[in-house]
């Protein structure tokens, strides 16, 4: 992040960019997600004038922030996050209130258009004299990076890139393939001979080097001809696959946008929130945040496409109220999160857990599967808290085995929400009443499915995330000392940031399930005791 403070340091106080239509200011007139730019500035985590709370901002210190000028998505202090969620929904009816988030992670001040050359230098198209591009330089951390065959896959089509503008060159921060723009829901293709949302996500080994594809699974008028999409708003969620080189990845990732499709079908400029854990610096400097789809997947270092094929269901609507609820919503939750009010856990409080739960509050009823194996869980507490001679190995274990899968396992969440969504919210007169189910079931046009492959680079290409904890033990070393696993850096935010009066964060299960193992391991010590003191002594 440095490095890009200080490209951003040197392009922001003289080299605006100028207002042509393929060289423009990150803000320039048009959307962030579902909110005119104008409604935001362009800051860094430095600001002393921003509404973002401070704890938010110190995790972007060295970074470009697009900050809301006036009434963002706020928090209640006292409350944890899911409470003050339902007491923000309930006090406003269910409606939203046309509230931005706070703080979206733009990362660059400017944005380039035009084709990219093998000669570094991007071709504009509106007849401006080409750039000479450089790529911002690979993180120190970061175990792969664009190569020859990222310039040749990004040479078929024009670009769009963010980055920064220098007197000599445009230092390139994101690349994003224009050619994915989605200008119409073709025809409907429900699924059929067998195929399911998990079956189209497994094709091709998880498809990461198959091409770009959108598919209408379903459309509410049913008709034969292209629907415009331009200006439509969306709720989109995203499952990002399993990374080719780190056995830590196989649950692959799970994540909720909103927005408009542009005048071209874009969504780039879609809003995508994004949980990570704020415990440890990412090798590939991903920030948990919400930022702009071609960020989130197109930043040299962090893009979710650099490194593992994704697929995203699309839920077009004729109103924006469902994904402004859910923004406004999450917006507060991010809030939380960034106090550290609550923390990322892995196997109880993680990407798909914190969404799931979030959309769940909002009055979505997505299906509960209940927990993998909730009786592996208690047997598992005890053995592996012996066999790893560690309590917290014994309580992970015991946490993943007993969540509710819907928010443990992303590739879970997404397809159970797409099942929801194809099966009972599209169908007339099953949504239920509360808020964002009803809003959903009747605002929904169509729903897209869409794959994204793996952008070519160094780095060993992707697969389809695991549907399950069996799956897992499956695909990973059976020996785990022989995992590829990516050493972190621990961050702690600073304890002058830590509120005092914050409720507390609940804990997770299996801190009750290992006093529970403690309370019979008494028991059946003081039992073992009595019998002992019973026997007659011997003769």
């Amino acid at each position: 992040m440095l490095a890009a403070a200080a490209l951003i340091g040197a392009a922001m106080p003289t080299h605006a960019a100028p207002a042509e239509p393929s060289l423009r200011d990150a803000l320039a007139p048009g959307l962030l997600g579902l909110y005119p730019t104008e409604r935001f500035k362009l800051a860094t985590g430095r600001c002393q004038d921003c509404a973002a709370p401070e704890q938010a901002l110190w995790y972007f210190n060295d970074d470009m922030i697009a900050v809301a000028k006036a009434d963002p998505a706020g928090y209640a202090p006292r409350l944890r996050a899911q409470e003050d969620v339902l007491a923000w929904l309930i006090s406003g009816g269910g409606r939203p209130r046309d509230q931005p988030p706070p703080l979206v992670w733009i990362g660059s001040p400017h944005v380039a258009e035009g084709r990219l050359g093998a000669d570094a230098r991007l071709a504009r198209a509106d007849g401006a004299a080409s750039l000479a591009v450089e790529l911002t330089p690979k993180l120190s951390t970061n175990r792969s990076y664009a190569d020859a065959g990222s310039l040749a896959f990004f040479a078929g089509g024009d670009v769009k890139a963010r980055g920064a503008l220098t007197e000599e060159r445009f230092v390139v921060r994101t690349l994003w393939p224009k050619r994915y723009a989605i200008g119409a829901a073709a025809p409907s293709v429900p699924l059929a001979g067998g195929e399911t949302i998990e079956s189209l996500v497994r094709a091709a080994h998880g498809g990461a080097t198959a091409p770009f594809d959108s598919r209408t699974l379903w459309r509410r008028d049913g008709g034969r001809s292209p629907l415009p999409l331009a200006g439509k708003p969306v709720l989109a969620f995203m499952l990002n696959g399993a990374q080719g080189d780190d056995d830590e990845s196989y649950g692959g990732h799970f994540a909720v946008a909103t927005g408009r499709f542009g005048p071209a079908g874009e969504w780039d400029n879609w809003l995508v929130n994004n949980f990570y854990s704020l415990a440890s610096v990412s090798e590939k400097g991903i920030v948990a945040s919400i930022l702009p789809m071609d960020a989130y997947m197109g930043d040299l270092n962090s893009g979710q496409a650099w490194y593992r094929p994704s697929y995203m269901l699309v839920a077009v609507l004729k109103d924006q109220r469902a994904p402004a609820l859910y923004q406004e919503a999450i917006g507060r939750v991010f809030n939380h999160f960034y106090r550290q009010d609550f923390h990322y856990r892995h196997a109880s409080t993680n990407c798909a857990g914190i969404n799931v739960e979030t959309l769940r509050t909002l009055g979505w009823k997505i299906p509960r599967l209940g927990g993998e194996s909730p009786l592996k869980a208690a047997v598992a507490l005890p053995y592996m808290a012996f066999k790893e001679v560690s309590l917290a190995s014994g309580q992970s274990a015991y946490d993943y085995l007993k969540t509710e899968r819907t928010e443990l396992l992303p590739f879970v969440a997404f397809n159970t929400i797409a099942e929801d969504l194809l099966t009972r919210l599209a169908v007339p007169g099953r949504a239920g009443s509360e808020q964002l189910e009803a809003q959903l079931g009747q605002d929904l046009e169509a729903l897209l499915f869409v794959r994204i492959p793996q952008f070519p680079s160094s780095r060993a290409f992707g697969s389809e995330p695991v549907m399950s904890l069996h799956e897992y033990q499956q695909r990973a070393p059976a020996n785990h000392a022989d995992w590829k696993i990516v050493p972190v850096a621990p961050r702690v935010l600073p304890a002058s940031f830590r509120d005092a009066a914050a409720p507390s964060e609940r804990k997770p299960p299996s801190v009750l399930a290992t006093w529970l193992w403690f309370g019979f391991a008494a028991v059946a010590a003081a039992a073992l005791v009595a019998r002992l003191r019973r026997r007659p002594p011997p003769r």
